[in-house]
């Protein structure tokens, strides 16, 4: 600050050491002017001068430095009262700033909230005709076209299902419910919904649940598994995908491994970056970049770590490391 004061107060300072200079010079050229008594005079009028020029430094950057160290600029109750003109300018530009930002930020919340309302009513709204479509479906006897438009219908269902979740993501915290939770039945349940498109690429399911309960929520749980097994079988053909639960010092683990395509070395540290899809496969289109994204956000909010291990060509292993059950007690409050 005391920098800043030098430089703001630069033309003062350089207007008094030019009168100064010029009344040496003065002095010099007249010998009428005797010079001891200019630089007696030009001695004290300079202490005089830094003694003003330190109490100027302490009231006028009082109000700036406040300022400068005010960590919270939406509460206008901690700003420094103005004593000066310029100050009572500065304080009521902000003031009006502060009112105006104030008021488009709710504005923009409202506005946010307004279109994740209407995009939720319209995902649970359009699941009505797609139960429908799913149930003609069932009922064609062609298994091929059949087996093709099942699985055009489960990328429609799960991207909707991306979305919802997406949606409701910034607010997990107000949608949990930690419980006891059957592994075996919950992991079933979305190898079922798999069920179709793992017939059609020809993939099978090695489930061996050594820790048959888990301490979470189900929704989210299932959520994060139904990326997990989604994207196995997305990127694997004619082969098993292999899940496996036990319990380590305390804390359940869940593996799920592929033998697909892996995953690049050049790609691991960014797989689950928003948006994110590969730098070896980029023509890929069917991948959106969202899955394991939305999955690691979950698991970040449920205590659960994601640890991977791939290699390119060979396969990949996901694994969900659960936090012991004395972590969940202030989950289990929410």
């Amino acid at each position: 600050m005391i920098k800043l004061f030098i430089r703001e107060r630069l033309s003062w300072i350089l207007f008094f050491f030019i009168i100064h200079f010029f009344m040496l010079f003065i002095a010099y050229i007249d010998e009428s002017i005797p010079l001891s008594s200019i630089l007696y005079i030009v001695f004290l009028s300079s202490i005089i001068f830094l003694i003003f020029c330190v109490f100027r430094y302490h009231k006028e950057t009082k109000f700036y430095q406040k300022l400068k160290d005010e960590e919270d600029f939406f509460d206008s109750s901690t700003f420094s009262h103005p004593l000066r003109p310029f100050e009572k300018i500065v304080q009521r530009n902000l003031m009006q700033q502060l009112e105006q930002a104030k008021k488009d930020g709710v504005q923009t919340q409202l506005h946010v909230t307004q279109e994740k309302d209407e995009l939720l009513a319209w995902i649970h709204e359009i699941k009505t005709p797609l139960t429908a479509m799913h149930l003609i479906i069932e009922r064609l006897e062609n298994r091929e076209v059949k087996a093709n438009l099942t699985f055009e219908w489960l990328r429609i269902h799960f991207l909707l299902d991306q979305q919802l979740h997406q949606k409701r993501i910034f607010f997990i915290e107000n949608d949990m419910y930690i419980e006891h939770l059957d592994l075996e039945s919950l992991i079933f349940t979305e190898i079922k919904t798999l069920q179709a498109w793992c017939m059609q690429k020809n993939i099978g399911f090695d489930v061996d649940l050594q820790a048959e309960r888990v301490l979470c929520d189900a929704k989210w749980l299932s959520f994060i598994m139904r990326q997990l097994l989604t994207n196995a079988v997305k990127y694997s053909e004619e082969s098993d995908v292999m899940i496996r639960s036990y319990e380590h010092h305390g804390q359940v683990y869940i593996e799920v491994k592929d033998n697909g395509r892996g995953i690049s070395p050049q790609d691991m540290p960014r797989i689950f970056e928003k948006g994110f899809t590969s730098t070896t496969q980029h023509e890929d289109s069917r991948a959106t970049g969202m899955g394991l994204y939305l999955a690691q956000k979950a698991a970040h909010a449920l205590s659960i770590h994601i640890g991977v291990q791939s290699a390119l060509n060979e396969g990949t292993t996901f694994t969900l490391a659960f936090p012991k059950s004395n972590d969940f007690v202030d989950m289990k409050s929410m």
